[in-house]
């Protein structure tokens, strides 16, 4: 039986990168073409590379000739841009007659969302589906690798600053991310699935900083303040206040639990359980506490 042919547009990012080393350990034994906007960049031994620019609709489709299923990892840009991009590429699926897309969305992607992107994720979603074909929706919670960039200071001054109150958040890791996408392409299933792509737990904000002090051996205060106080202090931080004011609606939505869903997607289409908050920031103490 002949093996759907796999493409994974942004193979030069970090998740789709690993999605092509993955399907390569697993030994998939069908063909596997890596997309980017700069292929020149890629090397994957074994594995086809092609031009994948999503704001060149005609190219893309082209880039798709002879594809079964393609993995559209969301871009960087937020707002219509994106809207344009992502629907442009979903258009270009189309077009190639591409039998499955799957997409990397986020949890509760929908108009009004507190979290500003999640209306673009929404647009996405929206426009696969009126295609007809067959899809895999991976909506990812937030990456682990987050408190590599929050923690470090927390542990440096001892005070851990959140509005995110008693919030439950469920963080997944990059690599069961790559590796659920890995297992979403490969998978037979028949029909149009959507997963939430979570960790196995969900914590609070002290119970985070609780984990983190006892893996650096560094106490961490959690100190509670308002959604102003919130974006006020990471201004005098020296983020702009539009930034400020993104990261502020991510507080606001782990407060509510919009990211709190823990699902067995990781291993349904792996076969391998999560990693913990625990083991991640055990294997990534180094960068939790930087040398001066």
């Amino acid at each position: 039986m002949t093996q759907p042919t796999l493409f994974v547009a942004g193979a030069g990012g970090k998740l789709g990168r690993r999605v092509v080393e993955l399907l390569r350990e697993r030994g998939y034994p069908g063909k596997i073409i890596a997309g980017s906007r700069h292929p020149e960049k890629l090397d994957f031994p074994g594995v086809e590379t092609r031009k994948a620019d999503f704001s060149d609709p005609a190219g893309f489709t082209d880039a798709l000739a002879g594809v079964d299923r393609v993995l559209i990892i969301s871009t960087d840009v937020i707002g219509e841009a994106r809207i344009r991009l992502h629907t442009d590429a979903v258009a270009a699926a189309r077009a190639a007659g591409v039998k499955r897309i799957l997409y990397t969305s986020l949890p509760h992607p929908e108009p009004g969302s507190i979290i500003p992107m999640a209306a673009d994720h929404y647009a996405t979603e929206q426009a696969i589906k009126a295609t007809g074909i067959d899809y895999t929706i991976l909506r990812n919670s937030w990456y682990t690798e987050g408190l590599l960039g929050s923690l470090p200071a927390a542990i440096a001054s001892g005070k851990w600053y959140t509005a995110a109150g008693e919030g439950l958040i469920s963080h997944v890791s990059r690599e069961d991310t790559a590796k659920a996408a890995a297992g979403a392409l490969i998978a037979d299933a028949p029909g149009s699935r959507v997963f939430t792509i979570t960790g196995p737990e969900a914590l609070t904000v002290r119970e985070l900083a609780a984990i983190a002090s006892e893996v650096t051996g560094k106490p961490i205060e959690v100190v509670d303040v308002s959604d102003e106080q919130y974006a006020a202090g990471l201004q005098q931080a020296g983020f702009s206040a539009d930034l400020a004011a993104l990261l502020t609606t991510f507080e606001i939505g782990h407060r509510r639990g919009l990211l709190s869903m823990v699902t067995d997607a990781v291993e349904e289409l792996w076969g391998e359980k999560p990693t913990t908050v625990r083991e991640f920031l055990t294997a990534n103490r180094a960068a939790l506490t930087p040398a001066a």
